[in-house]
């Protein structure tokens, strides 16, 4: 692995107070701004009132209903010095760039050894999810780019970053129902409106965490302006919920018991889903040719990984920012499925 060598005119970065400045305004620059998740957090960083944000794009021209308070910057995520052009002044760069369209994911160690260059001080990749990658194949480049971060500080801190891991949006538990603005629903594991889950048997009590996409995006921005050093990772813990629990739930909110699949863990392994259902959406990413294979692939990969801990978020959002009240899993699904059929 290659990483670029170099060291901050700034020097070392000091722990600040733990706090978080009211007042505070941080040039923020979003990578991969088109995106459903970048939107989110766009518009809660927006509403803040307080930020310079400035949209990296390789669009010509800036699309049709920009958010207010925000500037578009063409960048090439393949040339650096356009990158280090695009992030001059820039304080904070949140990273969505989309892992499935980079493969070898050029653009985001492009973006880190730019951001360096530049005198970014603050980074967080491409994450947004959960813990682990394991038995995650399509999240295979988070795992290239925590060991590229790894390397780039091993030494010495070059570059603070850290990882925003909320685990599951718990506004997929809304299939088919739309509860965020911009993150649109999605069937995993869970079918709320057809009272059935599925799991591992005899895994029953495997974790999963369950956190809003405003949660995310009111978390991500009292990131941006708290004055302490970043950990290195960000645990967002909405809601940590067994399977079991989850179901639970479901029967309480939809007044009626769920038809639970279960699956075994050694099918699972060998590539099989022996269940009588499949998930019925997958990721707008994903072309129609590619669906069928994706949601086998994504249902196997979220049991296993979630048997494996990937799903169990850890918590330091919550311990930097223990005055922040979560939305409670029940009273969203609560609030959902009232009155639905």
């Amino acid at each position: 692995m290659q990483v670029i060598a170099m060291k901050r005119s700034s020097g070392c970065i000091e722990d600040q107070p733990s706090r978080i400045n009211k007042h505070i305004m941080v040039k923020v620059a979003i990578a991969g701004g088109s995106g459903q998740v970048a939107h989110e957090i766009i518009d809660a960083l927006v509403a803040s009132g307080k930020h310079e944000i400035t949209i990296l794009s390789r669009g010509n021209s800036a699309p049709e209903g920009l958010p207010p308070g925000t500037k578009w910057q063409t960048v090439d995520y393949q040339d650096k010095s356009s990158l280090v052009q695009g992030l001059q002044g820039i304080h904070t760069l949140l990273s969505f760039v989309q892992l499935l369209s980079d493969p070898n994911q050029e653009s985001q160690r492009n973006l880190i050894d730019a951001a360096i260059l530049a005198g970014v001080k603050r980074f967080a990749p491409s994450e947004y999810g959960s813990k682990g990658t394991v038995d995650m194949g399509w999240w295979d480049g988070k795992q290239r780019i925590r060991e590229y971060l790894e390397e780039v500080n091993r030494t010495e801190k070059i570059l603070e970053y850290t990882l925003f891991q909320p685990g599951l949006f718990l506004d997929y538990l809304a299939f088919p129902y739309k509860t965020a603005k911009h993150i649109d629903p999605l069937q995993l594991g869970f079918n709320f409106g057809k009272n059935r889950a599925m799991v591992v048997e005899d895994h029953e009590d495997a974790v999963v965490t369950l956190t809003t996409a405003a949660d995310l995006a009111a978390i991500v921005a009292r990131a941006v302006e708290y004055e302490g050093t970043w950990p290195t990772t960000s645990g967002i813990r909405g809601n940590r919920l067994t399977f079991s629990q989850v179901i639970g739930i479901g029967e309480r909110v939809r007044g009626r018991a769920f038809d639970v699949g279960k699956v075994r863990l050694d099918d699972l392994e060998a590539g099989e889903l022996k269940s009588s259902w499949d998930l019925e959406a997958v990721h707008k990413a994903v072309s129609q040719d590619q669906a069928s294979a994706m949601q086998k692939m994504v249902s196997i990969g979220f049991l296993l990984s979630s048997v494996k801990g990937a799903w169990d978020s850890s918590d330091e959002m919550n311990r930097l920012f223990p005055d922040y009240k979560f939305t409670s899993a029940e009273e969203f699904l609560k609030g959902v499925w009232e009155g639905k059929p």
